[in-house]
């Protein structure tokens, strides 16, 4: 018997589905898997091990941390890049754990290299150059300064020359374009390098944005590619919440904290066993759903911490007991239409989901 207020259950047949229809949309190139944020929150020790059945071998990571953690699960035989670099004083590590950093900036080039010279071999790095994001990479300026100074590139074994994409959710985006010619005239003052610069939805940009390794991340996990577009992807989790407590109200009723919301109607209420303490987002207040057979419940008043309040008024009388549960997340109430109503995106429902709940793994 379920004892925590929700379950959280993750499909991994789903996720390796979406690989699969990720790495064939990639053509040629290399499909990578992005697992930062331990797996955008459905746990890096289940869904990695499922990629690599999966043909997977090259994985990203955001922190060396997480490439430490992931090397633990995966062993040997993998490549791990951790796409923030290395903070200074731990490059040992790094090469203990056979990871390879991405250089975004010349301090990191010349920390990396400094280390690779006093272990008298090149190392292997990717390289990160700004094609117009302002985030990370070598400014065109930096770069040029790196090219003269040549020591220290000289010094590593480059596998790739990356950058990132900042509107390939939107296909028609000016930026893209951009971006992609920038990329190409940067990289050119490179000796010729692999190339990588699509990641989730700049795969669904077309071969030109390709390159030669894409690095999928949120996609393995059934958030939208592209906005106002049919999503191909499968959707990889459910989240079910237990019914605490229902009550018959008046119409004129208040309901929550701040008395927020107020009953229009006689209402049947239902208080569900999930708040913002769980992961799920005080934004939804007032204007998320839950799904039960098939009907959406709008969430009436502020999320609390613990708990939230449904408007069960359209069930039949006794169709809702304490003890039912009701999808936050599942059919009909994907993590896009979550991420609207809370005023956010899937990206950040996703990666904010707790650890009170129950979780179950199917598959895999």
């Amino acid at each position: 018997m379920l004892s925590a207020g929700a379950l959280l259950t993750l499909d991994l047949d789903a996720v390796r589905a979406n690989y699969r229809l990720l790495r064939q949309r990639a053509g040629a190139a290399t499909c990578g898997a992005v697992l930062k944020a331990d797996a955008y929150g459905l746990g890096a020790a289940a869904v990695a091990p499922a990629l690599r059945r999966e043909g997977c071998d090259t994985f990203f990571v955001a922190h060396l941390a997480e490439g430490t953690a992931l090397r633990g699960i995966l062993g040997p035989g993998v490549t791990i890049i951790v796409m923030h670099g290395l903070f200074p004083g731990t490059e040992a590590e790094a090469l203990r754990h056979d990871l390879v950093p991405v250089v975004n900036s010349t301090e990191q080039l010349r920390d990396w290299a400094a280390f690779a010279r006093a272990q008298g071999r090149p190392l292997p790095a990717w390289l990160q150059i700004d094609t117009g994001m302002a985030r990370f990479g070598f400014s065109e300026g930096e770069l040029e300064a790196a090219i003269a100074e040549a020591r220290d590139l000289g010094s590593l074994a480059l596998r790739c020359v990356m950058s990132h994409l900042a509107c390939a959710d939107t296909p028609a985006h000016p930026a893209n374009a951009r971006q992609l010619a920038e990329f190409h005239r940067l990289r050119r003052k490179l000796p010729p390098l692999p190339t990588s610069l699509a990641a989730s939805s700049g795969i669904f940009l077309g071969p030109d944005w390709h390159g030669d390794t894409v690095r999928p991340g949120v996609a393995l996990y059934g958030v939208a590619p592209t906005e106002g577009q049919p999503n191909p992807l499968r959707p990889v989790l459910r989240l079910d919440a237990k019914v605490v407590q229902l009550r018959e109200v008046a119409a004129g009723t208040p309901v929550g904290y701040g008395h927020t919301a107020v009953t229009a109607r006689p209402s049947r209420l239902a208080t569900v066993a999930v708040g913002y303490a769980d992961g799920f987002l005080r934004s939804a207040s007032g204007r998320g759903v839950v799904r039960f057979r098939g009907l959406d419940l709008p969430i009436l008043g502020r999320v609390s911490m613990d708990s939230l309040v449904v408007d069960a008024t359209v069930l039949p009388p006794g169709a809702m007991r304490a003890g039912d549960t009701v999808a936050l997340i599942g059919e009909g109430n994907d993590l896009d239409r979550v991420g609207r109503a809370a005023g956010t995106i899937g990206y950040e429902i996703l990666t904010s989901l707790g650890h009170r709940y129950h979780r179950r793994t199917l598959g895999g």
